[in-house]
């Protein structure tokens, strides 16, 4: 079995797999990696391989402390990736956003596909169907975008999609023209998010008429219900795509 951790800006997401199969996901505060990770290998005592990815500040000693239990790999820049990477400053692109381009190549063989990881922050990442990886953005997420709001201005309340949800009787989410302050940074933040990912879609099938569309990350279930386009949605596609990359590594290296 494998542990497969992706350490973000906000959280550790855990994955255990057996084989292609996703056994179990947790998701946790870095604080807490030591003690979810002994318990995880607690209740999964198969588990022989742990492979990390990494775009968090948690050391490496922090998973090497686990190394007399099982074998630890980690996703580099100098990982073996089923793609040519095109970025003008390869060694400056995410570690995230690479494991997400090998999980596109290999699930979506010769076509072209734009990975959009709607997370802390919403990236964008485009691998056309000769495997090159293009590049792509980068833009705030939902939570970023509520809290800069707030952090940034004198009398702005700190508003969360949490409360969006809880007051989707009082706010309709269909109505862009907000009528009062809580409700106009919900249009603001929302109705951006939304128009700003159906933007950049429409921007690249002017230049690629015919691409498949991946949505992932934290505000996956959410965005899916909104956007307009076709889309394949799946929050696990990151560690997913990170199973597939140690096992692609395994086989080429």
């Amino acid at each position: 079995m494998l542990l497969a951790v992706d350490v973000g800006n906000t959280k550790i997401k855990v994955a255990v797999f057996e084989g292609s199969n996703l056994v179990e996901r947790f998701d946790f505060y870095s604080s807490d990696l030591q003690k979810q990770i002994e318990f995880t290998l607690n209740k999964y005592q198969n588990t022989t391989d742990l492979v990390v990815a990494s775009v968090g500040n948690i050391p490496k000693e922090a998973f090497l402390a686990f190394e007399k239990q099982l074998k630890i790999h980690f996703i580099t820049h100098d990982s073996t990736f089923p793609f040519h990477n095109k970025y003008a400053t390869p060694h400056s692109l995410g570690i995230d956003r690479m494991v997400l381009a090998c999980g596109a190549v290999l699930n979506f063989p010769k076509q072209n596909r734009l990975v959009i990881d709607a997370g802390t922050c919403i990236t964008y990442d485009f691998i056309d169907e000769n495997d090159n990886y293009l590049g792509g953005a980068i833009s705030p997420g939902i939570r970023l975008r509520y809290e800069s709001l707030h952090h940034f201005t004198a009398k702005l309340p700190l508003l969360t999609l949490d409360l969006f949800k809880e007051n989707l009787n009082a706010i309709d989410e269909d109505d862009f023209i907000g009528n009062s302050t809580s409700s106009a940074i919900h249009s603001g933040v929302l109705n951006g998010v939304q128009n700003e990912i159906e933007g950049f879609i429409a921007q690249y099938q002017r230049v690629y008429p015919k691409f498949i569309i991946i949505l992932t990350g934290g505000d996956t279930e959410f965005l899916a219900k909104r956007l307009k386009n076709t889309i394949f949605a799946n929050s696990n596609f990151l560690l997913e795509s990170l199973n597939q990359t140690f096992q692609y590594k395994n086989q080429n290296d």
